[in-house]
């Protein structure tokens, strides 16, 4: 069983929905959480914003967190999931921020560098957010990179059952 078609049961098991915010992997994790037949069980859809204004206008990402901490940062990534979970309606969302290259790194935030938030509805939302620094070729990092938005998302699932995540479907 693939990664992807882990995450479907574990939340078509759970009665989870599902959805994703995507700046460096341009949608690949939605691709990937929508290859298995029935996936629109769980996947309610997924937002691809690569530029600062529509991680803003779109998902809500403050100004001050864009300008400040910037668009690869832990606190980015926390607002594009908790974003995308609430326009989306869905009781967990993963986000994926990164600098995938071969460009744009500096000696703080160097390519290879990707930020991932998952948050989950409950009674309050809980979020957390982890950061990976991949190498590779820029398809390399992509591919990296939803491979461990899907752990993390996994991972959230699996310890949301244990919290009993009520539903909003």
């Amino acid at each position: 069983m693939s990664l992807a078609e882990e995450v479907f049961e574990a939340a078509r098991t759970a009665g989870l929905t599902l959805c994703c915010a995507e700046s460096c992997t341009a949608g690949m994790v939605g691709a990937a959480l929508t290859d298995m037949p029935g996936s629109s069980e769980v996947f309610r859809g997924g937002v691809i914003v690569y530029c600062n204004e529509m991680k803003h206008k779109l998902l809500g990402v403050p100004q001050p967190v864009l300008d400040g901490p910037g668009p690869v940062s832990r606190e980015c990534a926390l607002a594009l999931a908790e974003g995308a979970r609430q326009l989306l309606e869905a009781d967990a969302a993963v986000s994926v921020t990164g600098l995938a290259g071969p460009d744009g790194g500096t000696d703080e935030v160097p390519v290879g560098t990707v930020w991932f938030g998952v948050a989950l509805r409950g009674e309050s939302v809980r979020s957390t957010a982890f950061v990976r620094h991949f190498s590779g070729s820029r398809g390399e990092v992509r591919r990296q990179a939803v491979d461990s938005a899907l752990e993390g998302l996994l991972r959230a699932i699996r310890d949301g059952v244990k919290q009993q995540i009520p539903s909003v479907k």
